[in-house]
């Protein structure tokens, strides 16, 4: 069977700093997996980048944002499905910073949502490697294609 490649997707992801800690959310639905990422999401045609990460971060987190600058370039890609994804990262500011417990993600994908600390990071399961080195530190970077894993 030859994997038939696919066009790479475009996604925006935020990175959401508040009281030292980094917003970030589950990647798979309900208990799929225990991978973590910042929120963010697939690009509509026709919409800026920015105009989709405000409507992406409302709709996996309840928050506003309002994106500033990009920080990174992420790619990923699923060697078993040919996926590929290449995503715009962007540093956001709060414009509410509570998390309203009642809350419920309309796509049903993001069931849990957390600030986190640095040392907290560490300890979850997440993607791109490089989250905890762009979130905490200025600059901007490109991240080479990296394997997604479930």
């Amino acid at each position: 069977m030859t994997l038939r490649l696919k066009s790479p997707r475009l996604a925006v992801r935020a990175l959401i700093l508040h009281d030292a800690r980094l917003l970030v959310v589950n990647a798979y639905p309900g208990t799929m997996s225990d991978l973590w990422c910042a929120p963010g999401g697939g690009v509509h045609p026709g919409t800026s980048l920015p105009d989709n990460l405000i409507r992406e971060v409302h709709e996996e987190t309840g928050l506003h944002v309002t994106p500033t600058h990009p920080a990174m370039i992420n790619e990923f890609h699923d060697p078993a499905t040919g996926f590929h994804q290449v995503e715009v990262f962007f540093r956001c500011t709060l414009t509410n910073a509570t998390l309203d417990p009642t809350w419920a993600d309309p796509e049903g994908i993001v069931t849990s949502r957390s600030f986190v600390t640095r040392t907290q990071l560490q300890g979850l399961r997440h993607k791109p490697d490089s989250l905890a080195d762009i979130a905490w530190n200025s600059g901007f970077t490109y991240d080479a294609l990296e394997e997604i894993v479930p």
